[in-house]
């Protein structure tokens, strides 16, 4: 057998329970189907003595203060949002702070697992050592009721391919979620694709601009609401209309936070289980324009679906959902560019093999085509990839994961022809890495998976989740991978 070309390298990454953010807590609604306790709650606060309000908050500042940036800020947030339940009465600043505290829960965002990274080069490349390439890499990270977030984190591949990861800081971000504007296309795209064109949703919809608003579309529904009784399925028709507009946002981070403090957390009803393996790519336009986008897979606990989120800056980011053919189940993962005019992304809208499809505006994916079956003894469950494609001079390299007997996970790689990646050139006929005898226990016993490693000279660092619990890093020697290919 020839050597592999694979070869590890640290560090490990473990899940860091202490990585924490904060989120709106009202008592009762935790649990599905019960009432919120709010104003029984309110009510005993305000019934505490000044005293006793000074003494809670002292405490609250000492014990909370060091794990959050602003625990001041976010406590006033969320008095804000409970305070219509007071009937117009303002307390005085402690007290306000103090209810906001008893509205307020900690989540760990990584306590459960961290896994299933992706890497793409830096957009900062300033103050490196000659050989050196900073990266900025995603990763699942997965809490409390296996709720997965994105987490971003970075680091520096040195010139003989060691990887060094950069203190991630002691405070997490999950920045301001805002409505972002909608195209009328691609809008329309997505309540084709959802089932819910009819004639409830065409009115409001031509009554709307290009683009529009979330505003304008909430004063559009509310025009037509009394005629909603007298209209067959007009009312789920806006409940869906309304969803799908939710679905689509901007995240704004403070330019105070690091890069490895920010974490897209779940905002939209798809995604309210979950955002899960995000595959992230440096996308290089005609123009010169650059953009990082990922694909992620959406779970509102019941279906999955892929979305994309984009930044030009890693300070604001726009997520929007996908629609069309291929764009269905988990795994869609983009070409770094544009091929023969046209977006391309690797698809596994089947579920078990992958496939190649197009797009014009990177949102609605036309029909796919078989590139890989599963048919070899270690992937025989089902095929797809590990990430977007990597251009190199022998072709678009793509790596795969594959699922044997036992659900045991192996990785391995395809060479796709660079000017037409709908030709396979190549295969690897067994897998080019599986997990180590350290590697098989975890969260998910013997499991390797990444969503994209990064070039780096004639070496392709990749990150991979093993366990479905931690993150390590492998080396792939571009040359010892062609030998293997043939």
């Amino acid at each position: 057998m020839s050597p592999s070309p694979v070869s590890r390298v640290g560090p490990r990454l473990s899940p860091d329970p202490s990585r924490v953010i904060a989120r709106l807590f009202v008592p009762g609604e935790e649990l599905p189907g019960h009432h919120s306790r709010a104003t029984t709650v309110l009510q005993r606060v305000q019934a505490l003595t000044d005293d006793d309000v000074a003494a809670a908050l002292d405490d609250l500042h000492r014990r909370f203060s060091p794990r959050h940036r602003d625990v001041d800020g976010i406590f006033l947030h969320h008095f804000e949002l409970m305070a219509h339940r007071l009937g117009g009465d303002t307390p005085a600043r402690e007290r306000r702070l103090l209810i906001g505290a008893y509205f307020t829960s900690e989540y760990t965002v990584e306590g459960a697992a961290l896994t299933n990274p992706s890497m793409v080069p830096h957009p900062d490349q300033a103050g490196l050592r000659p050989g050196e390439q900073r990266f900025v890499m995603t990763v699942r990270s997965v809490g409390e009721g296996h709720l997965s977030s994105i987490e971003l984190r970075t680091g520096v591949v040195d010139a003989a391919a060691g990887v060094r990861l950069d203190d991630p800081g002691r405070h997490l971000d999950v920045g301001v979620p805002q409505p972002t504007r909608f195209d009328q296309a691609a809008f329309r795209a997505i309540v084709v694709d959802q089932g819910a064109a009819d004639e409830t949703a065409s009115f409001v919809l031509d009554g709307l601009g290009d683009p529009f608003t979330k505003a304008e579309l909430d004063t559009a529904i509310a025009g037509i609401r009394p005629e909603i009784a007298r209209r067959v399925g007009s009312r789920d028709t806006i409940e869906r209309l309304e969803r799908i507009a939710l679905d689509s946002y901007e995240v704004t981070f403070p330019g105070t936070s690091s890069i490895s403090e920010r974490v897209l957390h779940p905002v939209g009803p798809s995604e309210s289980h979950g955002m899960e393996d995000a595959r992230i790519t440096r996308l290089v336009d005609d123009d010169g324009l650059v953009r990082y986008c990922a694909t992620y897979t959406a779970y509102d606990g019941w279906h999955v679906a892929p979305q994309l989120v984009e930044t030009s800056d890693f300070l604001t980011f726009r997520v929007t959902q996908l629609t069309g053919p291929a764009a269905k189940n988990k795994g869609l993962a983009l070409f770094p560019r544009r091929v023969g005019g046209r977006y391309l992304a690797l698809s596994r809208y089947d579920r078990e093999r992958t496939s190649i499809t197009s797009s014009d505006d990177l949102r609605c994916w036309s029909d796919a085509v078989t590139l890989d079956t599963p048919l070899r003894a270690w992937e025989l469950v089902q095929t797809g990839n590990c990430g977007p494609p990597i251009e190199t001079e022998r072709g678009w390299l793509v790596l795969t994961h594959g699922v044997g007997a036992m659900r045991t996970y192996g990785l391995g790689a395809m060479l796709l022809d660079l000017d037409d990646p709908r030709k396979v050139l190549a295969t690897s006929e067994l897998p080019i890495l599986v997990a180590d005898d350290d590697e098989q226990d975890g969260y998910v016993p013997n499991v390797v998976y990444s969503c994209g490693g990064m070039r780096h000279g004639d070496t392709v660092v990749l990150p991979y989740g093993f366990g479905d619990k931690q993150i390590s890093f492998a080396l792939v020697d571009l040359p010892g991978l062609y030998g293997l290919l043939g």
